[in-house]
């Protein structure tokens, strides 16, 4: 059984963020199943990707967030499928959905954006859904890269399905800006494109520096999380980072 990792809380110098990342396949497989997951993470934020984008798709995000004990906080057909969603516990300065350059007859891709205060704490959050395409997904990294700074805060994550692999040059130059979770702290398993199918590691969750990664990695054996709800929830499987973000001064 997988030990723990350390539990969200806050001190005078530091808070301790859980971060989960998911592609949710836009809820089309058993939700019981996938807020079930996401509760047994215990995550402060979730970073989610192919959040429901046509008709109702609001309703169908409430109804998510309200299942995993969670708000909306933004996203979903407005960043063209990647959504954010936290507990109540971070204050949210402010947020932002970016819909990136769009190469005529792919998708369109966006960004999913927040600071996020945890105390005196501040936090930025991106997450991310790359392209299948090599030169897009590679361009595509380089503007997640641009937005992070935009944020203007010293401490940020970015969570997402990459499309690429941890060889590949997208996830390379991500992984050679940031810190890459499984590869700092691993935990739990590494690969996250299916149970059914366990060879890839596609999604994962970066921090920039000064974020101390505690953990990362998919939560397979976490206690709660059963392999009966993760093959029904989606397509991929979730990757859970615990990191820790200093303070600001006073």
């Amino acid at each position: 059984m997988l030990a723990d990792l350390p539990e969200s809380s806050t001190e005078a110098d530091a808070a301790v963020v859980r971060v989960l990342s998911y592609n949710i396949r836009s809820m089309r497989d058993d939700v019981g199943a996938l807020a079930r997951v996401i509760r047994a993470c215990a995550p402060d934020v979730v970073c989610v990707q192919e959040a429901p984008r046509f008709f109702r798709w609001r309703k169908a995000a409430a109804r998510l967030a309200r299942a995993s004990g969670l708000v909306y906080v933004t996203g979903g057909a407005t960043a063209s499928g990647p959504m954010i969603l936290t507990t109540l516990r971070p204050h949210v300065e402010r947020a932002e959905d970016v819909l990136l350059p769009r190469t005529p007859g792919l998708h369109q891709r966006g960004l999913a954006t927040a600071v996020l205060r945890f105390g005196r704490a501040r936090l930025g959050v991106v997450s991310c859904h790359l392209s299948m395409r090599d030169e897009e997904r590679y361009a595509q990294g380089r503007l997640v890269l641009e937005h992070v700074a935009r944020l203007g805060v010293p401490h940020a994550v970015v969570a997402g399905d990459l499309n690429d692999r941890p060889y590949g040059r997208t996830f390379k130059l991500l992984a050679g800006e940031l810190q890459e979770g499984w590869g700092v702290k691993p935990w739990g398993a590494e690969e996250s494109a299916s149970l059914w199918d366990p060879s890839e590691r596609i999604d994962a969750v970066f921090a920039s520096g000064g974020v101390e990664i505690l953990g990362c990695g998919v939560p397979v054996g976490l206690p709660g999380v059963s392999e009966a709800d993760l093959l029904a929830a989606t397509d991929h499987l979730p990757v859970l980072a615990a990191v820790r973000v200093p303070a600001e001064p006073a």
